[in-house]
């Protein structure tokens, strides 16, 4: 019997940039993972920008960005399943599909989100079905002052990230106005975003 350490990153990837790759990459160091699962949103269940890309292309774009680290993997556990996309839903789904790949292995979950995101757990879709399931942590950029998600203590972590001054917001709104997003995102996934033209001004 083996045990492992997995992290699962949610998010809408719209598009992955690398502060998501950076944050990952530290939560995984810090915390001894196996392996980081990033998860794009299938149809998120809050607003999304009016110029979203497809799920297919954020998927895409999720696996082009996490290809050269042996630690990353991508699901479409969310991509496929139909409605809305709740983290426990996420989270179920995964540890069903471990539990029927590895009978007889056991794993400690991680769930990795942006801490403004986490602050907001208490109003999320069943947040004690997600704290049964993982021990959340919340990234968040260097001197960012977060409120109290209010959770039981030893539940959440917050880590801070420098890389995360990074934005999909930004880098959607560079594109739109025409201004480079070289270094801000890995190279294939501007190819894509150019190829694409995802984010372009109407």
């Amino acid at each position: 019997m083996t045990h492992s350490r997995i992290g699962v990153m949610g998010g809408s990837f719209d598009p992955i940039h690398h502060g998501h790759l950076v944050a990952a990459s530290e939560v995984a160091h810090r915390f001894s993972l196996d392996r980081v699962l990033f998860s794009p949103t299938g149809q998120a269940w809050h607003k999304q920008s009016a110029n979203a890309a497809s799920p297919e292309l954020r998927y895409l774009m999720t696996v082009v960005a996490t290809a050269g680290d042996p630690r990353f993997d991508v699901t479409r556990v969310d991509i496929d399943r139909p409605g809305p996309t709740y983290t426990v839903d996420t989270l179920r789904d995964l540890q069903a599909g471990f539990g029927r790949a590895h009978p007889q292995d056991t794993a400690d979950w991680f769930f990795i989100t942006g801490a403004d995101a986490l602050a907001e757990v208490v109003a999320w879709r069943d947040p004690d079905g997600i704290l049964e399931r993982a021990h959340l942590i919340g990234v968040t950029r260097p001197g960012h002052v977060l409120r109290d998600p209010g959770l039981a203590a030893g539940s959440a972590t917050l880590v801070e990230v420098p890389a995360l001054a990074i934005s999909s917001t930004d880098v959607r709104a560079r594109v739109a106005r025409g201004e480079p997003i070289g270094y801000l995102v890995p190279d294939g996934v501007a190819h894509l975003i150019a190829k694409h033209r995802l984010y372009a001004a109407p």
